[in-house]
């Protein structure tokens, strides 16, 4: 499986933007993790790091495409049965659109989740025409999702923020797709090292990105760290999550220092002490 880290070519510091009026930092609950933080455990031992992550803390649950399918080898009905036994939810999935795309939904619906999110465009190619492509892409997926009662929504990496002709080919996702049918999944962290601030996002398209992806970063390094030894201000977003629109966040880990399950146990020390 190929990796989902990216390497970017500029880097930048977290504008605080527009959201600067005083908010109460709540207590973090059902906390969501992404499940490519612990791929290896994963595919290894679904249910028992299942397990380990509900001790942990961890209530909401964002599946990943493996070499053992979108669930690591359990079936959708598998996991969203040892989910609810354990007090979680699977909520969200990473998926492609390729050929199984329409079994990806199926899968999603039966999986009991509300959101079903492409992880990475359809088709490459850093061009205006290509991104214009995508959305109309999406806002068929998006119908595709709507008949299962599902959300659509993309997940965005860093080449996303490059700029063509002064014009950044992520706003075209925005732009060309139906507010109501096309959601965002924002990744906080590569949005925040391309020198973008999440909150001037989160204004421009008011209802869009109901979904984070939470992760701290060296801004220098462009690489994953846990929760407050890097550059993004984890407790500024989370403070303002509720004006942005935030329902659900996933904390992701794409490196760590020991191991996957100990950064994600820091990380949730961390929410609770904040």
């Amino acid at each position: 499986m190929a990796s989902r880290r990216h390497f970017i070519k500029t880097s930048g510091t977290f504008a605080l933007g527009a959201f600067m009026l005083p908010a109460e930092l709540k207590k973090p609950k059902n906390v969501g993790v992404q499940l490519y933080s612990v791929r290896e455990e994963m595919l290894a031992d679904a249910k028992g790091t299942l397990q380990k992550l509900a001790k942990i803390g961890y209530k909401e649950l964002e599946s990943a495409r493996s070499e053992k399918g979108n669930y690591y080898g359990l079936t959708p009905k598998e996991i969203r049965k040892i989910a609810s036994d354990l007090g979680m939810t699977v909520r969200s999935g990473h998926v492609g659109i390729d050929k199984n795309w329409l079994k990806s939904v199926d899968a999603a619906a039966e999986a009991g989740q509300s959101y079903l999110i492409c992880s990475s465009m359809p088709a490459s190619g850093q061009t205006i025409e290509n991104y214009q492509k995508t959305a109309d892409i999406f806002n068929k997926a998006a119908e595709d999702c709507k008949k299962r009662n599902l959300i659509f929504g993309y997940h965005n990496h860093e080449e996303e923020f490059e700029k063509v002709n002064g014009q950044v080919l992520y706003d075209i996702l925005l732009d060309r797709t139906d507010p109501e049918l096309v959601k965002m999944e924002m990744d906080l962290g590569w949005l925040v090292v391309t020198g973008n601030d999440p909150f001037k996002y989160f204004a421009k398209y008011p209802n869009r990105f109901p979904l984070w992806h939470l992760k701290d970063m060296d801004l220098k390094k462009k690489n994953s760290v846990e929760f407050g030894k890097g550059g993004v201000d984890i407790k500024h977003l989370l403070k303002n999550g509720d004006k942005a629109g935030m329902k659900y966040y996933f904390v992701e880990q794409e490196e760590y220092t020991s191991s996957a399950l100990k950064s994600l146990t820091d990380d949730m020390q961390y929410l609770k002490n904040i």
